[in-house]
């Protein structure tokens, strides 16, 4: 949530970006990234900024030019006057006038003590500074140069048998066979032969495999060090089908890909504690929480000394005086980092709702000792819960084909 706020410049930094406070105050108070703030200033100004408020601070987003004030046109001449001056004296009568008090307004101590409990006193914080992101990986494209060579040398009353099979597999080829002629049976037609059907889907998977896994694996070949690791992973497992492993064009790029997987793990296992490390040192703890629970490399222990620094992080993040939102993006974090069952609640919140009671139940399956302190109690026998995705929509493969028109391929009749 963003909205403006006056802030003074207090200091310079090394990288050209500026240290900050509220204008008048001792905090809130924070960093300004490079090019944010104009040229032109020095300590001490005070400048009306767009700032965005979250969890974990204050984030200075631009300067606010002020608008310079209008003169008026029509302006009124002072004319002297060389006669002398002659003061009027003039004496009035005192009357005593009593003050009636205004039955609508209040007392200065009344007002002073409404005041003050209508206006609570908010929570001060230090908005921890920026960390620099690193690039997003990028998900495999392949090409289909060598699948549509193979779909080429076949006669076009097999390509669709062909693609079935890559699709599905066999299953998908005798399903098909079988939907079709359920419908021409109803059509009082004569039904297509399914074992010539499925021999020729047989024969044809081998090299459809291969084919795949060819321009899948040159795709990553072409991408290794930006190339998301998921999918580096999934074509190095693809490589151990039996039906490429047989083929002699496949194992020396398996093998390539194979080596570089594990290089490129082990290189991403260094940069996530790296990123955790640093997280932890401006005072991030929800984003440190974040980073633990997705590891590059599975199987891997975390270390003890940054899990001990994690749990201190949690502990920190989880006091009576943080409000509910906060407790809920702690416990969200928290529920599946390596450090979870390490997590324990030493005072309450002073204020709870029912969205922080609900998280702790849904949590309460890998956070029992948070469940236990807050007095919930999960449902027997739950599954344990998944981290929260941001749902997106999507349209159905099958909606989306009938919306184009495209029409459902046909299974030839030999």
């Amino acid at each position: 949530m963003s909205r403006r706020l006056e802030i003074e410049l207090t200091s310079t930094l090394g990288d050209g970006g500026w240290t900050w406070r509220a204008a008048g105050a001792k905090a809130p108070k924070g960093s300004v990234a490079d090019g944010v703030i104009p040229a032109g200033h020095q300590v001490g100004d005070v400048l009306k900024v767009e700032a965005d408020f979250d969890l974990d601070g204050i984030t200075v987003l631009s300067v606010v030019q002020s608008r310079e004030k209008k003169q008026r046109g029509n302006t009124l001449d002072l004319i002297p006057n060389s006669a002398s001056f002659e003061p009027v004296t003039q004496r009035l009568t005192k009357k005593r006038e009593k003050k009636r008090p205004n039955r609508h307004s209040e007392s200065p101590r009344k007002t002073a003590s409404s005041g003050k409990s209508q206006s609570p006193r908010k929570p001060r914080f230090t908005a921890p500074p920026e960390l620099p992101k690193r690039p997003t990986p990028k998900r495999l494209r392949p090409a289909k140069a060598h699948r549509q060579a193979i779909l080429e040398t076949l006669p076009a009353e097999q390509r669709p048998v062909a693609e079935k099979a890559l699709s599905g597999g066999i299953k998908a080829v005798r399903d098909a066979v079988k939907i079709q002629n359920d419908s021409l049976k109803k059509e009082g037609k004569s039904e297509v032969p399914s074992e010539g059907l499925i021999t020729m889907a047989q024969d044809l998977l081998p090299k459809l495999r291969v084919a795949d896994w060819l321009d899948r694996a040159e795709a990553a070949r072409d991408q290794l060090d930006t190339l998301d690791l998921r999918d580096l992973r999934s074509v190095v497992v693809a490589a151990e089908d039996p039906m490429v492993m047989r083929d002699e064009s496949t194992r020396e790029l398996a093998a390539h890909l194979k080596s570089s997987l594990k290089k490129r793990q082990d290189e991403e296992q260094a940069l996530w504690l790296a990123d955790i490390d640093a997280n932890l040192g401006v005072g991030r703890a929800v984003r440190a929480l974040k980073l633990s629970s997705e590891p590059p490399k599975a199987g891997q222990p975390f270390p003890s000394e940054l899990g001990a620094r994690l749990v201190q992080a949690a502990h920190g993040s989880l006091t009576s005086e943080d409000t509910p939102d906060r407790w809920i993006a702690v416990l969200e974090a928290a529920a599946f980092s390596p450090i979870r069952s390490q997590v324990t609640i030493h005072s309450l919140p002073t204020t709870t709702n029912e969205a922080l009671l609900g998280t702790v139940k849904r949590l309460a399956p890998v956070l029992p000792q948070v469940a236990a302190a807050f007095g919930v109690s999960g449902e027997p026998g739950a599954s344990a819960p998944r981290p929260l995705r941001v749902q997106r929509s999507r349209v159905p493969r099958k909606a989306a084909a009938h919306r184009s028109g495209e029409p459902k391929p046909n299974l030839p009749s030999t």
